[in-house]
């Protein structure tokens, strides 16, 4: 079985589309395993809880609060249930059809996926740009992003699963990863759409390094992302 795990805090105006693309790519014909979602509803007070059963996902409550803590709890929730495969997105993200085709394709222990902003809302051209020149949308590129994220079951194990941390588990995974000398995949392609929203989730998260990026912007060049 192969397992999709959204961390989701107050998603509810969100929630829905991520889930319907990830429902897309579960139907890509090239998928030939069951594909089940588990949404690790973190401290949510909002509807997100609603939305998640309509759609027929697995609603996980975490113990701990956190973006670490519910990727945590999902995967161990995915694992119970048989999974060989953890693919992670975000829940103000968007995948593309072939995500999780492409992701079992690579035959690696770790796939790092690049992403998109889907609208830049009430940001500059000019951060666009230095976050389109910062994000190598390419073979090899050294990003790491909790919303295009995918690992075996046994490579989670064995470098000790996710951290609990309140932001940068995803880096601190690949980190651990790399240093236990698994296989990783850094591909350009498939790209996730995600969200400019400014209402960050995580402290220190993509919203954040997306306003560190538009108060920075200047023609000496552009700032470290944050993976």
């Amino acid at each position: 079985m192969i397992a999709v795990l959204v961390p989701a805090h107050n998603e509810v105006r969100r929630i829905g589309a991520c889930l319907r693309a990830i429902a897309a790519a579960a139907a890509d014909p090239a998928v030939r395993d069951t594909v089940e979602v588990f949404v690790a509803l973190d401290r949510c007070t909002d509807g997100t809880a609603a939305v998640v059963a309509q759609m027929g996902a697995h609603a996980v409550l975490p113990a701990g609060s956190g973006v670490g803590a519910a990727r945590a709890a999902a995967a161990e929730a995915a694992l119970a249930r048989g999974a060989t495969w953890l693919a992670h997105t975000d829940a103000d993200s968007r995948v593309p059809r072939h995500w999780l085709a492409a992701q079992l394709a690579c035959r690696a222990d770790v796939f790092c996926g690049p992403v998109r902003v889907a609208r830049w809302r009430d940001y500059c051209d000019a951060t666009r740009r230095a976050f389109e020149h910062w994000e190598r949308i390419e073979d090899g590129h050294p990003h790491v992003h909790g919303a295009n994220l995918g690992c075996s079951a046994a490579a989670y194990l064995a470098v000790g699963g996710m951290g609990a941390q309140m932001t940068g588990e995803d880096v601190d995974f690949v980190r651990r990863a790399t240093e236990h000398g698994l296989c990783i995949a850094r591909r350009g392609d498939p790209c996730v759409q995600t969200s400019a929203r400014r209402n960050a989730r995580a402290p220190a998260g993509f919203s954040h390094f997306l306003a560190a990026l538009e108060a920075s912007v200047s023609p000496a060049g552009t700032p470290a992302g944050p993976g």
